[in-house]
């Protein structure tokens, strides 16, 4: 499938000195960029210059690397801020992953839950959009209700209405934007609009969604919106919530420290305004160095490029897959509405069906890595009748022939445990 948009994969897979090693006597396949993407050398030489020349904590430190490490801390904030399409800097937190943004909004929101209080996510959410809100439901007496999916893996929206699940008690909607386990495209700014109607808060798990079509917060509708810098060509241990301010300014401390404060005495504290008043501590410093220069390297090619990319490139993957005798696809089976997040289940010729751990452990052998498990979303798998699956999951550098490698490596797998090799 020859690319005539003028999109050069090629020229890109250049920039990530990862993709040229080996696994073993085999090339690298990395299919698995759902589960952490791969940084290019500019976020790699990002980071190394920062601890190399600008070493420093921030805002305590009054000296030259102390304003020099401050700069280039608050310049990433704003350098996020303009991406997303924020009111500024001021409605960006900087966290250590998305799971801890929405522990926060979760433990936040969560102060003003009462019981009886309802909180809405859905079943085809990652842990980290389920755990924290059990956790708030077990705090409050609040009640926790969800969306429920449709047979093609999308949010059953009939009957959600049908059930009155967003109604006069809901106070919190918190949903994916883009499942990490079937793909799918959620229709965000509909039910922020439901949510907004009766008065809840709107939370936005844009974890799979920021890194490949790109979010702009005001289409979205949310009210706070969590995602991962990792995911996004960034370093681990750097995520973000982003707020509206005046959301923001009216919410409690999440944790207590140095920075989040405005003044301390022993009777009581005073504490700072967002988006500080949520960063207790030294925060990932160089980590947010990483995050700006991966937004710089995406804003290079084009969020649009990527977009269109991976939407080709998971039409090719659909139809490519699906051709494998004995595999089954989760979730929607065209390139709409749909992410490069490609789960499936894979049987023998004799319908015995494959342990994804086995699926995994195999495709390694040949190179290909992918990811075999439930994916953080045990719920999901059980609502599909299923105890895991096996994911691909493609990103700007993924290449047909890595697709082409990863249909014949399954083949090779069926056959293996067929009894076939």
């Amino acid at each position: 499938m020859p690319d005539t948009t003028g999109y050069n994969v090629a020229a890109i897979r250049e920039d990530f000195p990862i993709l040229a090693r080996q696994v073993g006597e085999v090339p690298l396949v990395y299919l698995d960029s759902a589960n952490t993407s791969q940084k290019p050398a500019s976020v790699i030489e990002a980071m190394d210059a920062h601890y190399r020349d600008h070493n420093a904590n921030v805002a305590r430190a009054m000296h030259t690397l102390g304003g020099e490490a401050t700069s280039a801390f608050e310049g990433a904030r704003a350098t996020v801020a303009a991406f997303i399409g924020a009111a500024g800097p001021q409605e960006i937190v900087f966290t250590k992953n998305a799971s801890e943004a929405l522990n926060l909004a979760a433990y936040t929101l969560g102060s003003r839950l009462q019981p009886g209080d309802e909180i809405v996510i859905s079943v085809m959410e990652h842990h980290s959009n389920i755990v924290p809100w059990q956790l708030a439901a077990e705090r409050t007496g609040a009640v926790l209700r969800w969306f429920d999916i449709t047979d093609d893996g999308r949010l059953d929206l009939e009957k959600a209405a049908a059930e009155n699940l967003i109604n006069e008690r809901t106070k919190v909607v918190s949903i994916t934007a883009v499942s990490n386990v079937l793909g799918t495209v959620n229709p965000v700014a509909d039910i922020a609009a439901q949510a907004h109607a009766v008065g809840a808060v709107m939370v936005v798990d844009a974890a799979q969604a920021v890194p490949y079509a790109g979010v702009k917060v005001d289409a979205l509708g949310a009210d706070l919106v969590a995602f991962t810098g990792h995911k996004m060509l960034g370093p681990t241990g750097i995520g973000v919530l982003w707020g509206r301010y005046d959301l923001l300014a009216g919410l409690p401390p999440f944790l207590g420290g140095g920075e989040m404060i405005n003044v301390v005495k022993l009777t009581g504290s005073t504490y700072a305004t967002p988006p500080h008043r949520f960063e207790a501590g030294t925060p990932p410093i160089a980590e947010a160095v990483g995050l700006g220069a991966a937004i710089d390297y995406l804003n290079a090619i084009g969020i649009e490029n990527i977009a269109l990319h991976e939407e080709r490139i998971t039409a090719y993957a659909l139809t490519r897959i699906a051709a494998v005798p004995g595999l089954k696809l989760l979730g929607p089976t065209r390139p709409v509405d749909r992410s490069g997040a490609i789960s499936f289940t894979l049987s023998t010729a004799d319908g015995e069906e494959i342990h994804p751990h086995d699926i995994m452990q195999l495709l390694d052998s040949r190179g290909i890595a992918v990811r075999g498990g439930h994916h953080c979303a045990r719920p999901l798998h059980e609502r599909l009748g299923i105890v895991a699956s096996t994911r691909a999951s493609l990103y700007l550098y993924t290449t047909t022939a890595e697709v082409d490698a990863l249909a014949d490596g399954l083949v090779y797998v069926a056959d293996f445990f067929g009894g076939k090799r």
